[in-house]
């Protein structure tokens, strides 16, 4: 199978669900149709933080993963957010997900890991259990520096170099060791793809990466190609009108009190654009309040982002 090709933006969409909390499996194939369709998209990452992937049942995630594959039609890969806690049990959940139709994995930490940290070696026997057991070619994901999950660089050099290992989600948000780091991740493997997720810092981290790996990619794809391709021609100026744009919508999303409000925020995002005609989740999360509703709008509007005309005409 060839190496996924992640060079540009890779969205992790929400999880739709209908307004009696079920998953709506419907909404979630108009997403899949909607990002995919677009010059520019290269993935879909499903079943992570933004698409509430942990409260979903076993059945309901795969069922989301076969619901993506059909309605994508081999346009872009659909990569699975791997989150069980054991080697083995994250194993045998990466094997149901290729199962499935996914053809990758972004691969979290242990939760464990996130409180008392990790022992040297068992990042990378995760990875390698992943590979060997399903085939899914691995996303490393590295968690921001406050957490003890945040691996260090001679842990991510492991795991780079190992097979099926094909790309680096980044997201340390310590750009001392952004700066350090990521070029030794390139020496050691000139083939690994770097993906930002800084979806609050984007423009530090733009003139680096092959692409994004973002659920900011949700509710402004269009705007994200553009600072890609802006970032890969060194083109600051344009990057910087691009980003200055979307302040407001940074702002309203992610500059919020907890990064999990993002989720609720970005399902509010689709609402205002027509993608999703409300923004039902599941707990723990919360509803955020008709203020914080109305800002987010807002927010929209002083960026400029509108409905998705094209995708009401089709329907």
């Amino acid at each position: 199978m060839p190496t996924m090709d992640l060079r540009g933006l890779s969205p992790a969409p929400v999880t739709a669900f209908t307004r009696d909390g079920e998953v709506d499996y419907p909404a979630n194939a108009r997403i899949a149709k909607w990002l995919a369709g677009m010059d520019g998209v290269k993935s879909l990452v499903i079943l992570g933080h933004a698409g509430e992937g942990t409260f979903l049942t076993e059945e309901e995630r795969l069922q989301l993963i076969r619901t993506y594959v059909e309605a994508v039609d081999g346009q872009v890969p659909i990569i699975a957010g791997i989150t069980g806690e054991g080697t083995k049990v994250a194993a045998e959940e990466a094997k149901k997900c290729k199962s499935a139709g996914a053809t990758g994995a972004l691969v979290y930490p242990n939760h464990g890991w996130l409180r008392f940290g990790f022992q040297k070696g068992a990042p990378q026997d995760r990875y390698k259990a992943i590979w060997q057991e399903s085939g899914l070619q691995c996303i490393l994901f590295q968690y921001p520096d406050a957490t003890k999950a945040s691996y260090d660089l001679d842990t991510q050099l492991a795991i780079a170099t190992q097979d099926g290992v094909v790309a680096t989600k980044n997201g340390v948000r310590n750009m001392k060791r952004w700066y350090v780091e990521i070029p030794e991740l390139k020496k050691a493997n000139p083939n690994l793809q770097i993906l930002s997720c800084h979806d609050e810092w984007l423009l530090p981290t733009m003139f680096d990466v092959d692409g994004l790996l973002v659920g900011y990619g949700n509710i402004t794809p269009e705007l994200l190609i553009d600072l890609i391709k802006a970032g890969k021609a060194q083109n600051y100026p344009e990057a910087r009108r691009i980003f200055d744009r979307l302040l407001p919508v940074t702002r309203a999303v992610y500059h919020r009190g907890s990064h999990m409000e993002g989720t609720v925020a970005l399902k509010l995002g689709l609402v205002h654009r027509g993608v999703l005609d409300h923004a039902t989740i599941r707990e723990p999360l919360k509803n955020l309040g008709e203020k914080a509703e109305a800002e987010i709008f807002a927010a929209f509007d002083a960026a400029g982002i509108g409905r998705v005309e094209q995708l009401l005409a089709a329907e």
